[in-house]
């Protein structure tokens, strides 16, 4: 299945202009400290994977050929714009269309993987994203994060917060610095498998933006 330009919505549920120029410049010169997370989360992936908020495309290079298709959904009409280009360069078979994560544009059941990258932080309602992610996995299926997470000490922690609360969200395209995604797994009824804290980048100042998370979890059956 060749890739194919997303057709233009008439209004996108997702519309950060400015952030996303930002965003598409930040994320390609950020690309030598990422890539390396980029290929952990993704490698191993088999047979039909969705990806949510696939942004600029930048996953799109890391995909092992054992993949048969990726369906990369982005509500941001700029940067599906770069992913379709991105896409035509790709490995893998690569379907990139819009879609918002809370609403998925796909069949249930439909895929053997789901990958998340960054996005969880951002998405307005992050129990019906993860409920609709649970949806379209096959049972069994595996869901792979690398998000922002969390900060371990008490002041960066209270930070994050105070930002999450004020200007981050406004400023960053939504983004929330200080969300716990593997809680918010648990919650939404999926089985944590194995995952790691980690700092981004490794050496340097730390910044509320520096704490991540980076596993993997699966579709329970269990409601």
């Amino acid at each position: 299945m060749s890739p194919r330009s997303a057709k233009p919505a008439s209004r996108d549920v997702v519309h950060h202009p400015v952030f996303a120029r930002f965003y598409a410049r930040q994320s390609v010169a950020a690309e030598p400290v990422i890539g390396a997370h980029r290929r952990e989360l993704l490698a191993g992936l088999s047979g039909r994977v969705i990806e949510v908020g696939a942004g600029n495309g930048l996953n799109f290079a890391h995909y092992p050929g054992a993949v048969s298709e990726v369906v990369a959904i982005e509500p941001e009409r700029l940067l599906r714009r770069l992913a379709v280009s991105a896409a035509l360069r790709a490995d893998v078979p690569v379907d990139v269309v819009p879609g918002a994560a809370e609403a998925l544009p796909v069949k249930s059941e439909a895929f053997d993987a789901a990958v998340v990258s960054l996005v969880l932080c951002s998405v307005r309602d992050v129990p019906r994203a993860l409920g609709e992610l649970r949806r379209v996995l096959r049972p069994g299926g595996e869901l792979r994060f690398f998000e922002h997470g969390r900060a371990p000490g008490k002041l960066m922690a209270g930070t994050q917060r105070v930002l999450d609360r004020t200007v981050w969200p406004p400023l960053f395209g939504g983004c929330h610095v200080s969300r716990d995604t593997p809680q918010a797994l648990r919650e939404a009824g999926f089985e944590l498998g194995a995952y790691r804290r980690l700092l981004v980048p490794a050496k340097g100042p730390r910044l509320p933006t520096s704490y991540c998370v980076l596993g993997t979890a699966h579709r329970s059956d269990t409601p």
